[in-house]
């Protein structure tokens, strides 16, 4: 019998993903634990694993095709003494398979043992696609629709939202029958109304006076994820000037005195200092939720790290319990895969606070946007030499840091979140106290 190989669900929020890569071909025969494919998320590329062996029949998803559903059927193997070439094209479908239990958490793509079932109800002539330079670049499953709606997919050509202008699933469900998908940019209104669609008025922006990027799974994460979080989450900020000095000679003595290879910057010393924060403060380890709020054990940090095409947060587990050399070799391991998209989702996901440092661009201050379901995040700005008043009226210097930290009021109030900041400020302008 036939194995349907199914799209998975790597990591626990993971919805739909893009099928980046088959190292496998039909015709090919693959043992458990072969790489067959990548698939990106919005965050990493990750590697999907055979679970069965035999010879690939079919690939139902075109590498590049995004939006490929959690439980989508990608390709289907021939059982060892099964006719790899019976196995009909037409008989599974790239839509989820309504009797197949969802992947484990993590799990490589799920298979199982029966035949597929779902079939076409009834016949459908697909479109032609045309050759050479003039083929019309589309996934499988946007060609079906195509069929099934009536839509010319000769007007969508070269202007789908997939990689190269390839037409995927929903430039076809966007499309009038006969007619192009809209060429405006912008994501559509959401289902409740609140978001409006964000387009450029082509009598306004000529079409020819811009180059338009199409946004990829990152993209449209963050998007929605950030307008989600300002929306639906109260934001306060609250505000603070640091004296950096003693931190800063500490910092020098600390690598003075490392291992080789070793050296610890003044971020990883905020991470330290905030996860004590968290401790000294442990109502300000908080995220909120429909059913109460849910007050963490540990201190795990996610770190904004930037990376091409958004941004990703690394999150550096129970930081409360390291030292800081542990914090540099691990902060450096992880941002370095974080730039080559290569994070597992337990790497990213599961902070209770957030830091985010734009000091090394010289800003002085602002304020970021609460990364749910964590409780607050911090924007620390540059470290300057200003003059202050000393402890006995004298006038002389110092380096001072501005640091925002904003707080989500369903769970945090000001008198809180002032607490966490007078913990916070004591560990960074005595930093020796972070050993005690």
């Amino acid at each position: 019998m036939s194995i349907n190989i199914t799209m998975p669900a790597l990591s626990p929020t993971m919805e739909e993903g893009t099928l980046a890569k088959w190292n496998v071909k039909p015709g090919d025969t693959v043992e458990a634990g072969d790489v067959i494919a990548e698939i990106e998320t919005d965050k990493a590329t990750m590697e999907v694993e055979a679970v069965d062996e035999g010879t690939v029949a079919q690939i139902l998803v075109e590498e590049g095709t995004e939006g490929v559903k959690v439980n989508a059927i990608i390709a289907v193997l021939a059982e060892e003494g099964e006719d790899a070439s019976s196995v009909s094209a037409d008989a599974p479908a790239a839509v989820p398979a309504p009797s197949a239990p969802a992947p484990a958490k993590g799990a490589p793509a799920a298979a199982t043992p029966e035949a597929p079932k779902q079939v076409a109800s009834t016949p459908v002539q697909m479109p032609a696609l045309g050759a050479g330079d003039d083929r019309i670049k589309t996934s499988p499953l946007a060609r079906r629709i195509a069929a099934l709606k009536g839509v010319d997919l000769a007007a969508l050509k070269g202007k789908g939202s997939g990689p190269h202008g390839r037409i995927v699933k929903k430039d076809v469900e966007n499309a009038q029958p006969g007619a192009a998908a809209p060429t405006s940019t912008g994501a559509p209104a959401s289902p409740d109304g609140l978001i409006l669609p964000q387009v450029l008025d082509d009598r306004v922006y000529a079409p020819d006076s811009y180059r338009l990027e199409p946004l990829d799974g990152m993209r449209k994460t963050v998007a929605r994820r950030l307008t989600q979080s300002f929306m639906q989450v109260p934001h306060f900020p609250l505000n603070v000037d640091i004296a950096l000095d003693k931190l800063l000679a500490a910092r020098k003595g600390i690598n003075e005195a490392a291992p080789e290879g070793v050296k610890v910057s003044v971020n990883d010393m905020l991470i330290k200092a905030s996860a004590m924060a968290l401790m000294a403060e442990p109502d300000c380890n908080a995220s909120y939720s429909d059913h109460g709020i849910a007050y963490h054990h540990g201190a795990h940090i996610s770190v904004a790290v930037a990376i091409d095409g958004g941004l990703i947060t690394p999150v550096i587990r129970d930081a409360e319990k390291k030292g800081l050399a542990d914090i540099s070799v691990e902060m450096k391991d992880l941002a370095t895969r974080a730039r080559e998209r290569k994070l597992k989702p337990q790497e990213y996901m599961g902070g209770t606070f957030s830091i985010s440092n734009l000091g090394m661009f010289g800003i002085k201050s602002f304020a970021s946007i609460i990364n749910p379901p964590e409780g607050m995040i911090m924007s620390v700005g540059a470290g300057e030499k200003q003059p202050v008043i000393g402890a006995n009226g004298e006038l002389t210097t110092a380096t001072m840091m501005g640091v925002t930290l904003t707080c989500d009021h369903r769970v945090i109030g000001g008198a809180e979140g002032a607490r966490w900041l007078q913990a916070f400020k004591r560990y960074v302008e005595t930093p020796e106290s972070m050993l005690l």
